[in-house]
This record gives structure tokens, sequence and C-alpha cells, in this order.
């Protein structure tokens, strides 16, 4: 009933933290409530096919004793009496990955794994919707945001066929150490469609609006002459008329959700486009 990639990213000399991901779509209602787990920096998990939630925090604990992920999902296996009906995938906190597909999951069924990924469906419209998904995640490059080669392979089994009964939710979640809200959590991206016509395709609009909210300056603008001005005038527009520019500033970042985005002293490009925008009326 849901096809799921499970995936690691070592990390980048840009970017030296290792992040973990599940992307997983389902003709279910809220399948990101039940397939998907992810705990930095141990490693990901999909439980799928009349899903065991054990698999999550048992596996978790035995990914926590520094077993792999093809140890894990055996010893999961192993000890579940309905084996031959579920589906599951693991990559490890190195990278390691495995998958199964139990002997009497609804066909069409399978998966395959590689080098930091596990791909795996159940009720499928055929094999061309894992040999999409590989080939879509495969297709971004180790270069390519983890949460965008996830979604890329989501979409590309999607539009493969996907679920044969049809579409109805889709999920992304993705950890990273210290990666949540405010460096409190190590959840980077939680994003859930759990009702939807066309749940892949939702999940990528929010995608969107999840990365003007809490992306990171990728460059700042010093609050001084035309950007000063330019600031000035959308935030008087909007009705952040405090006469201290910063102070008005970061009242309308609070409002707007923008926090995230906040730099001393200057404004991030992203910000001062979106607050025109807005008072502009786009």
């Amino acid at each position: 009933m849901t096809f799921s990639i499970v995936a690691w990213d070592p990390g980048s000399a840009a970017d030296a933290h290792a992040r973990w991901g599940v992307a997983v779509a389902s003709k279910f209602l809220a399948v990101g409530a039940v397939v998907p787990g992810v705990r930095a920096p141990l490693g990901a998990i999909a439980t799928q096919s009349f899903a065991n939630l054990r698999y999550l925090p048992d596996g978790f604990a035995l990914l926590e004793e520094g077993r792999s992920a093809e140890d894990v999902l055996a010893n999961l296996v192993a000890a579940d009496d309905d084996r031959d009906q579920r589906q599951a995938g693991i990559v490890d906190g190195r990278g390691g990955s495995a998958t199964f597909t139990g002997a009497e999951c609804m066909p069409w069924a399978g998966g395959v794994t590689g080098p930091g990924y596990a791909i795996q469906g159940n009720i499928l419209a055929g094999p061309q919707v894992v040999d999409a998904m590989l080939e879509a995640f495969l297709a971004g490059g180790s270069d390519a945001p983890l949460a965008d080669r996830l979604y890329a392979a989501l979409l590309a089994g999607d539009r493969a066929g996907g679920d044969s009964r049809g579409r109805q939710s889709a999920a992304l979640l993705i950890g990273r150490v210290g990666a949540g809200y405010g460096g409190g959590s190590d959840i980077a991206l939680d994003l859930r469609v759990d009702d939807h016509p066309d749940p892949v395709a939702e999940l990528g609009r929010l995608m969107g609006i999840h990365a003007l909210l809490f992306g990171k300056p990728e460059t700042t603008l010093a609050l001084e002459g035309d950007v000063a001005a330019r600031l000035r005038d959308a935030l008087d527009t909007l009705g952040y008329d405090d006469p201290d520019l910063e102070r008005a500033l970061e009242r309308a970042a609070g409002v707007e959700n923008l926090e995230e985005r906040q730099v001393p002293g200057a404004i991030d490009p992203v910000v001062l486009d979106y607050l025109e925008d807005r008072a502009r009326g786009d």
C-alpha cells in the first residue's frame, strides 16, 4: 500500500553534518504518522505493509548498539510472527542499507538497496515505480540537498504509477543533529500531507514554504543606503512602522515566521524580497 525511500547523506565540505531521511507516499490516510522514523545520528527506518510500528523503537534501540542496517532488519524480521506480510527499509548511521519484502506482501512488491539508500514498495503499479525512484534519486548527485533528492525520488515513483490503488497521503522526514527549530531538536524537516488528491505535488508546495521560512541565509545585506530605504518602505506599508528599523524588522520577522532568517545588523535578501512582495500585495 506504500512506496518509500530511506537515505543517508554524509554531508559536504560546506556542511559536514550528516543527514538521514525518509520520503513516503500511499493510498492510506496520514502515512507520515505510521511509516517513517528518523533519529540522528543513528539512522532512518520505514515500516510498511501492515506496518509493525515496533520496528521503529526496536530498530533504533538496535542501531544505538552500533549494529548495521542489515543486522537490525534481520533481527526485527526474525522476531515478527507476521514477517511475511511486512516490508521495511533501513539506513544506519554510516550509510549501510537494507530492505525486506515479505513473501505475502500484495503484488507488485519489492525493493532495492545501494550505498546510503533503500527503496521499497508494495501494491505498486509495477517494478517501474521502484526503478523510477532509483533513477531520480541517483540523478540528483551527492551535491544536491537530501530533501530534494528524496522528493525527486518520491515524485518519480508517483508519476510512474505509484500505489496501484491511487493517491491519498505523503510525507518527508529529515534528521540532522541540532537542525531543528532554534537548534532545539534533531529534526530538520517534518512535512506531512494527510489527505489530498495529489499529495506528492502538495508536499512539494509545502517544501517551498518550509525553505522560505526556515532556510538559513546564504548572503546578507547591510541595513544601509538603498537596502534600508527599501526595507523601510515595505515595513511601513505592512504596518511595522517602528522608527527603529532593526526593531521593526524583528517584529515583522516574528509575525511572518521569518525569525530563523534573522541576522543582527543585516537582512537576508530572501526576507527583503518577501516583505516587498507582501507590501505590493503579490
